[in-house]
C-alpha cells in the first residue's frame, strides 16, 4: 500500500463528503464537517503564511485528512486541526506521516506548535510525536521545534506566522 501525502489548495477535494459522513457517523462533527463548513464561508482556507492543508491518498483515495493554521492566540505559533482518519486505515501510520509532513513544513517557519487533542486517543497520540501538555489558551497540548545544528536558519529563527484578525 502505497500512501501519497497531497496538499490540497483552492477547493476541497470531492472525496471529503465520504470522509465527513464517516467522521459524524463516529461522533467528530468537528473534524471534517466544521472543515467543509469552514471553507464553504471562507472563514479558514489555510491559504496564510505557513498554513498547510494535507490530504493522505491510497489509490487517489482520500483515506484521511489534516491541517495547520496560524495559531490565533500564540503569538508566533502555528496550530494543528481538522486531523482525522478513515477507521479502516487507522493503525498504519497515515496520520503520523500527516502530522510529520506538518510538522517539518512547520520547523522552516515557526518554533511552537499548538493542538487540542479531543480524547484521550488523541492526547497520546500527539505526546507520541512529543507535544507537551498544556491547558491553556484552548491548547491542550504545545510542541516547540527545535532546528538541527546543521541547519543553515538555526541562528536566524524567522517568523512565518502572523496572528489572524479576529
Amino acid at each position: 500500500m502505497t500512501i501519497d501525502i497531497r496538499r490540497l489548495r483552492d477547493r476541497l477535494p470531492q472525496e471529503m463528503a465520504g470522509l465527513e459522513s464517516e467522521a459524524r457517523r463516529e461522533g467528530y462533527r468537528h473534524v471534517a464537517a466544521r472543515l467543509i463548513d469552514e471553507w464553504s464561508a471562507g472563514d479558514i482556507r489555510f491559504e496564510h503564511h505557513g498554513e498547510r492543508l494535507l490530504g493522505a491518498y491510497v489509490d487517489d483515495a482520500l483515506i484521511g485528512i489534516g491541517g495547520m493554521t496560524v495559531d490565533s492566540v500564540m503569538s508566533g505559533a502555528l496550530r494543528m486541526r481538522r486531523f482525522y482518519i478513515r477507521p479502516a486505515m487507522r493503525g498504519r501510520g497515515i496520520g503520523r506521516m500527516l502530522a510529520q509532513a506538518l510538522l517539518d513544513h512547520a520547523r522552516s517557519c515557526c518554533s511552537i506548535v499548538t493542538v487540542h487533542a479531543g480524547n484521550d486517543a488523541a492526547a497520546r497520540f500527539w505526546e507520541s510525536l512529543g507535544f507537551q501538555p498544556h491547558g491553556r489558551d484552548g491548547h491542550s497540548h504545545l510542541l516547540e521545534l527545535h532546528r538541527h545544528s546543521d541547519d543553515p536558519a538555526a541562528s536566524d529563527l524567522r517568523r512565518c506566522v502572523t496572528p489572524r484578525s479576529p
